[in-house]
Order: C-alpha cells, then sequence, then structure tokens
C-alpha cells in the first residue's frame, strides 16, 4: 500500500457497488478518508465497514441540488475538508431504439448522470476554489463520446454530455486551484455490464469479440485510473477525458 493520498479527503459518489466501491477502496488503500454517497444506506454501510478507519457515508439524491450542497457541507463538517472528489453516480436506463424510448426513462437518465454530474461538480468546485484547490474526477463512457451501441441512446447521450462538461468545467475552473477530469471505462466487471439473466461466462462471450484485449475489465483497473488523474502525478493533465475500455473504441 502507498500514501499518495494521506491527510486527503476524499468523496466518491455511487460509491457502494461496482466501480465506485472498487475507487473508494483503493483510496483507503492510498491513506485517504474517504465518504461513500448514494441513495441506499445498508450498501453504503457495508462498504464503510469494509473500508475501515475514519471511512463514512452519507445518503445523497444527486438530482437534487440541497441534497449535494448537504452531502459537501456534511463531508467538511466530519473530516474538515474535501480534497478531491470522483462522481460516479450513474444509472444505465431501459435500453430501446430512440424512438421507442419512455420519455420518463430517458428523462430519468438524463437528470441522474448529466445534472447529477454537474450538481455535484457545482458544490464540490464551491467547497474547493475556497479552500485551496482540489481535483475531481468524473465517471463517463466509452459509450458517447468515443463510441455508440444501438438502443443506446439515453445512455450515450448523457455520458457524452458527462465528457464535454468535464472538459469545459476543467477550462472554467483550474484558474480556481481545481483540476477536473473524467475517466471513461468500457465494458467493467460489473452488475451494469450484465444483460438480464446472464453469466459471467455468457457476458465473456458476447463481448470478446468487441473487446480488443479480448475480455471486459477489472474495476481495479478502472480505479487505478482514477487515482492516477486524482493524484499530483497528474498534476499537467487538464480537461481530459481518460478512455479505458480493453481498445474497444481504439
Amino acid at each position: 500500500m502507498g500514501a499518495r493520498f494521506a491527510g486527503k479527503v476524499v468523496l466518491v459518489t455511487g460509491g457502494s457497488s461496482g466501480i465506485g466501491r472498487e475507487t473508494a477502496r483503493a483510496f483507503a488503500a492510498e491513506g485517504a478518508t474517504v465518504v461513500v454517497a448514494g441513495r441506499d444506506e445498508q450498501r453504503l454501510a457495508a462498504t464503510v465497514k469494509e473500508l475501515g478507519g475514519d471511512a463514512s457515508a452519507v445518503t445523497v439524491d444527486v438530482t437534487d441540488s440541497g441534497d449535494v450542497a448537504r452531502m459537501v457541507e456534511t463531508v467538511v463538517a466530519r473530516h474538515g475538508g474535501l480534497h478531491v472528489a470522483v462522481n460516479n453516480a450513474g444509472i444505465l436506463g431501459s435500453p430501446a431504439p430512440a424512438a421507442d424510448l419512455d420519455e420518463d426513462g430517458f428523462g430519468a437518465v438524463m437528470a441522474t448522470n448529466v445534472t447529477g454530474t454537474w450538481l455535484s461538480v457545482k458544490h464540490e468546485v464551491a467547497h474547493m476554489r475556497a479552500h485551496g484547490g482540489g481535483a475531481i474526477v468524473n465517471i463517463a463512457s466509452n459509450i458517447g463520446a468515443h463510441g455508440r451501441l444501438p438502443n443506446m441512446a439515453a445512455y450515450a447521450a448523457s455520458k457524452a454530455a458527462v465528457s464535454a462538461l468535464t472538459r469545459t468545467a476543467a477550462r472554467d475552473h483550474i484558474a480556481d486551484g481545481v483540476r477536473i477530469n473524467a475517466v471513461s471505462p468500457g465494458a467493467t466487471d460489473t452488475d451494469m455490464s450484465r444483460r438480464p439473466g446472464e453469466t459471467d461466462a455468457d457476458r465473456a462471450d458476447r463481448l470478446k469479440g468487441a473487446i480488443p484485449l479480448g475480455r471486459v475489465g477489472a474495476t481495479a483497473e478502472v480505479a487505478a485510473a482514477v487515482l492516477w488523474l486524482a493524484s499530483d502525478e497528474a498534476a499537467f493533465t487538464v480537461g481530459h477525458d481518460l478512455v479505458v475500455d480493453g481498445g474497444a473504441t481504439a
């Protein structure tokens, strides 16, 4: 274990499962005090128990500005600051051809993935720029700005928006001392990458031909990219969208 983030307070939204949970583990292993945020109190509590140390959790609805502001205020009140934020909360929605998408479902994907990311950035930057700066990493996707798939219009549009939002916000706020980047994972070993009723073996067979590396990614591989972008090693990296997808969109 290293100590790249010793003395740092790190917030991870969507931190109770998948990439978020693995990212929280990785930051904790590197010495950070980690706060995981999300909607499921029980799953958050289980993650905090696993992380140990000074880790804590806060429930949040990222589509509600007041709730997101409360999340940041809670992190600062508990731990004395906020140095790194990873905005990972997101949903896939129900796949369908673009013209057949349910309007409420499309709106829910956009509200969580786009508005939720923007509100998180908004309130995180408000604290960071008043307290010496910080680093933000948004989780986008290789579906969107980098590649498209049938029946994924809502998700692709939302994640392309996250990529564009990240790059624009990075230019807006680097003078404030806040460095903003994104990671765009491809198919990763999480529940979101499995179709209903699909086993890991089924998923591997379905995707091996679409991924030049021949396999899905490990959550630890995505977390490693997030930690690098958040670290001082990436101090000259601003407004980058790092694709981690085994070559699928190369």
